[in-house]
């Protein structure tokens, strides 16, 4: 079995990241019901434990975060099952917040759904 990552699923498991990191399509009820799987858990960078509906939301807050995602990679875990690293960079109430990042996306017949999220603060080399 070929585990490496095609030019077509870094293009769109980048584009889904990215789009998680944008107001416009992260806090859009349709984009969010088509991309959080059901069974979606995130444990935050803050420690705290979100399900699904915990992170669906449509408030519309203003994300302020670095893209393109500094150091993305992707790696196959399986047929169908990549996860994503990288670094975060946001900027919340005035303060610089960095997290490493993973997540972990499945294909479903519909496209690709996260099924895990995790952030995990760290503090940038100066």
């Amino acid at each position: 079995m070929n585990l490496d990552a095609t030019a077509r699923d870094v293009a769109e498991l980048t584009r889904l990241e990215e789009a998680m990191w944008r107001a416009v399509t992260r806090f859009d009820p349709a984009f969010q019901e088509a991309h959080f799987a059901q069974d979606f858990i995130e444990f935050g960078r803050s420690g705290k434990t979100y399900t699904r509906a915990q992170v669906m939301r449509s408030d519309k807050s203003e994300i302020r975060a670095r893209l393109p995602l500094p150091e993305l990679t992707i790696r196959m875990l399986g047929e169908g099952s990549a996860q994503l690293t990288y670094n975060s960079h946001e900027v919340i109430d005035g303060v610089a917040q960095y997290a490493r990042r993973s997540s972990i996306w499945t294909r479903t017949g519909t496209g690709w759904v996260m099924r895990f999220h995790q952030g995990t603060p760290y503090e940038p080399a100066a």
